[in-house]
């Protein structure tokens, strides 16, 4: 299942790079997925975790997913999607801030690990791709993204403390990446 979603997620990502980089995009999702085998995660999670950007970022439905992957996966990679961009895609997209706010609202009622797992694991890839960035473009870098470097303190930082929250509920695996998670954050905008 693993294999099939790598060449599933290679396919829906063609011709997709990391923001402002030459980076083609499957390496986000196939980092996510090597921070979820190394954890000890089951493999729905891991599959779920390797399309968690399809079904927002491409023309995959969660239909085509469940079809594919069954039920469960698709039910992770729903829950660890931000709602507006899966539900209807020929919607305009709400600003990014609401769009934020809503993700971190949904982290914070979540119950279900797996999810709660993936959405740390892509969080900390993202920081860590920021981090590895900054240090190269130092403050240019901001200007590649939607909102700028003080809304993205703001999220990051904020993400960082409700999955510490979360990792303290349900301990590790959760709670080590989600301290990493903190670490990167801090590393990027200074200590809170």
């Amino acid at each position: 299942m693993i294999f099939h979603a790598i060449n599933f997620a290679a396919d829906a990502h063609a011709g997709q790079y990391r923001k402002g980089t030459c980076i083609p995009y499957i390496s986000h999702p196939v980092n996510v997925m090597k921070t979820l085998c190394e954890s000890g995660c089951d493999e729905e999670t891991i599959t779920a975790g390797i399309l968690h950007d399809t079904v927002e970022d491409t023309s995959v439905t969660l239909e085509m997913v469940e079809q594919r992957f069954g039920k469960r996966v698709a039910t992770l990679v729903a829950g660890a999607s931000e709602q507006d961009k899966i539900t209807d895609k020929h919607l305009p997209e709400p600003h990014w801030n609401v769009r934020k706010q809503s993700t971190l609202k949904r982290l914070e009622q979540e119950t279900d690990l797996s999810i709660l797992m993936i959405s740390c694991a892509d969080k900390l890839d993202n920081a860590r791709a920021i981090l590895h960035d900054y240090r190269e473009k130092g403050e240019e870098l901001w200007s590649r993204f939607k909102a700028g470097k003080d809304e993205q303190k703001w999220y990051y930082s904020s993400l960082a403390g409700v999955l510490v929250k979360q990792g303290n509920k349900h301990g590790n695996p959760l709670l080590k990446l989600a301290l990493e998670l903190e670490t990167t954050v801090n590393r990027i905008f200074g200590s809170r």
